[in-house]
């Protein structure tokens, strides 16, 4: 049986070529000649090493390391946030999707926080005002930096809202650390409304699926008064980071927080952006409500 001729290595062949070049060059002239012969030859032997290093095949020791870059997400755009967005198909317990739902607020979260209860002043204060406030403008992450759309369903009593927007990535981060702080500053205050009436309001914290690049989950519930009874609002928001853009899930009403409905929603929410994200198109398309 014959052998396969070994092949050496291009670097050794390389190497060798300049060496025999060097020591020819140096028989057959005289000093001063052979050292100017020599600088040329080694110049040879150098662009014949580059030329065997450049056809040397991918993965060998003298070829350029490779690898898959990982692709970075695009940017969300307008439609992108649009096709993200959550679908009746997407939710169980026949929620109905509205038209109205950018007009949705909750009168039981306007009001000034009684600041003389917080013992550390009106920094904590003003974390609660803000939380009321993000609630009830349906902002609590900011204001968004780029691409936004917003979409609501409705089962009785209960509302559920979803809203998909870019931020600027620092502030998104930073203002999921400051939800994670709520449960500690605000855990229990009073909203002073409008009318007088004085409105007991909890925070607590509440896990969020694993979904995702970061998250956080707040459960707010507010106690007063409202159409001349009591009542108590009960709602739970989560926050789901996905690249520069985030997920926002607010579900409840006088029925309940709406626990599970809220935490299907925030599964499909956030695959949904992320297959927006890395181009392709969510299935089902959303319901067109404009």
């Amino acid at each position: 049986m014959s052998r396969r001729p070994v092949v050496p290595p291009f670097r050794f062949v390389a190497s060798a070529l300049a060496a025999a070049a060097l020591l020819t060059t140096a028989a057959c002239s005289d000093d001063g000649a052979a050292t100017t012969a020599a600088d040329t030859a080694a110049d040879q032997a150098r662009a014949a090493e580059r030329d065997i290093a450049e056809q040397a095949p991918t993965g060998s020791p003298t070829g350029s390391p490779t690898g898959s870059a990982t692709a970075s997400p695009s940017a969300l755009t307008e439609s992108g946030a649009k096709a993200a967005l959550l679908t009746e198909t997407d939710l169980e317990g026949g929620w109905n999707q509205v038209r109205d739902a950018g007009k949705w607020r909750d009168s039981m979260l306007i009001g000034q926080v009684d600041v003389a209860q917080f013992l550390t002043g009106k920094a904590d204060a003003s974390d609660c005002q803000e939380l009321v406030d993000g609630l009830y403008g349906e902002d609590l992450l900011g204001k968004p930096s780029g691409a936004s759309a917003l979409t609501g369903f409705q089962q009785g009593d209960s509302r559920l809202l979803e809203q998909v927007a870019a931020y600027d990535r620092a502030a998104l981060d930073d203002r999921l650390k400051w939800m994670a702080s709520l449960p500690q500053k605000c855990d229990q205050f009073t909203l002073d409304g409008s009318g007088g009436g004085e409105r007991t309001v909890q925070v607590t914290e509440v896990s969020v699926p694993e979904v995702g690049d970061a998250r956080q989950g707040l459960h707010v519930t507010v106690r007063g008064d409202a159409d001349g009874g009591p009542a108590t609002l009960s709602l739970m928001v989560t926050a789901v980071r996905v690249g520069d853009s985030a997920v926002t899930v607010t579900g409840g009403g006088l029925d309940g927080d709406e626990k599970d409905s809220v935490e299907q929603a925030t599964r499909a929410g956030a695959e949904r952006l992320r297959t927006v994200l890395d181009g392709g198109t969510p299935s089902p398309q959303p319901t067109d409500l404009d």
